[in-house]
């Protein structure tokens, strides 16, 4: 598939943090490039504020009209939300298709999205932010032609009016209520089973799916992307002693992401509020490692999940960061792709369940299988001695509290 050609641009406020501009601008060309784009060039502009009419400076519009004719670039990503108007402005001057950072965001989120429940949210975010932008723009909305930013519903924004769009929407949210249902009576029938419970969670691109892959050998998507994985996906995993546990796959986080996202995918991200630890894969070989933890622990407090025990994995150890130091009480440094990681990996999992769970010790007559076997199904069983004279056995192990023994 063809790429779109694509130019960056950024404005960096007179008081805002330089570095933490260009790490942003830098995950501005990956996010391109997922979205099948090629960046072309990148034009930042130093101002004490935005303007209101057309973000940019009259010079600097100026010269990235000049330059999307000399390149003969098809699209201009902005590394901030547009206002429709700001929008309107700058392609009434720009010739060529104009996409702020929440929109294409929205757009990879269409492009990723597999299940009813992801397309549904991702579907329900593109119409509100859609919603205040389809006014007056008749004529600019001809440049978009397709590629980046027409994808999912975007698609049929031309031949949307505020009435339809809002009808959509309601029906959309009536549809989510449902599948939210539906969701909610899975994850009660999980909390009977007494199954302990892992999400992994993350920064976009960190490792999580890979992680996921190497231990419950499922095929969810594993790229170099952003994004890789939208939709939420559970499966068992065998520890010791055959001790099974669920593990959650859930979508990475990113740095700005735009409120409509949070707050439509909160059904999805709510998943890790039913787990009983929460695994938060940070990618240390990337410079800044901290904005990404910080970003998560930002997300996790909007949600209001801070509160579960987190174990976090410094991912791809062999490959960190010069500057990178360990800044979390319980972590562990893995490589996700060696040979000893799934091995390893299933021990400190049983170490973590054995810390948030509560021990016990049983005496059940030996005629009671049913009791044994419940135990082996719902709790971990360390320890089983079989007492001859009494023909009882002796039973240790660790369960959640919740289930009567």
């Amino acid at each position: 598939m063809e790429k779109e050609k694509v130019i960056l641009v950024g404005v960096l406020l007179k008081d805002g943090d330089e570095t933490a501009f260009h790490y942003s601008m830098e995950e501005l060309g990956r996010l391109v490039k997922t979205a099948n784009g090629e960046v072309l060039d990148v034009m930042v502009q130093k101002m004490e504020r935005v303007r209101q009419a057309s973000f940019v400076g009259r010079g600097k519009l100026e010269e990235l009209k000049n330059l999307v004719l000399e390149l003969a670039a098809e699209t201009v990503v902005f590394n901030s939300e547009l206002t429709p108007t700001q929008i309107r402005n700058i392609e009434a001057e720009v010739d060529a298709k104009i996409i702020d950072r929440t929109g294409l965001i929205l757009d990879i989120f269409a492009m990723r999205a597999k299940s009813r429940e992801g397309k549904l949210q991702v579907a329900y975010a593109q119409y509100e932010y859609l919603l205040p932008r389809l006014s007056g723009q008749g004529s600019s909305l001809s440049k978009l032609g397709g590629g980046i930013g027409t994808r999912g519903p975007g698609e049929t924004k031309l031949e949307m009016d505020r009435r339809l769009l809002r009808l959509k929407m309601h029906e959309i949210k009536e549809a989510l209520i449902q599948v939210e249902k539906h969701r909610a009576r899975i994850r009660e029938k999980r909390k009977q089973n007494g199954i302990f419970r892992f999400g992994l969670i993350g920064y976009t691109n960190a490792g999580k799916s890979t992680i996921f892959n190497r231990l419950t050998t499922a095929e969810t998507l594993e790229e170099d992307q952003l994004f890789a994985t939208l939709d939420p996906t559970t499966r068992k995993v065998k520890l010791a002693a055959g001790f099974e546990v669920l593990l959650t796959d859930t979508v990475g986080f990113i740095q700005d992401l735009p409120t409509s996202l949070v707050a439509a995918f909160k059904s999805t991200l709510e998943e890790s509020a039913d787990m009983d630890m929460l695994l938060h894969v940070v990618d240390s070989s990337n410079a800044d490692y901290l904005k990404h933890i910080e970003t998560v622990k930002e997300i996790l407090r909007a949600l209001q999940i801070s509160d579960i025990p987190i174990l976090t994995l410094y991912n791809k150890k062999d490959h960190k960061h010069p500057t990178f130091v360990a800044t979390e009480a319980n972590y562990k440094e893995i490589s996700a792709l060696s040979a000893e990681f799934s091995g390893d990996m299933r021990e400190w999992l049983l170490t973590e369940v054995k810390k948030i769970w509560l021990p016990y010790f049983l005496t059940v007559k030996a005629s009671e299988g049913t009791k044994i076997a419940f135990l082996k199904r719902t709790t971990f069983v360390s320890k089983i001695e079989f007492d001859e004279e009494n023909e009882t056995y002796q039973i240790r192990g660790y369960f959640s509290g919740k289930e009567k023994l």
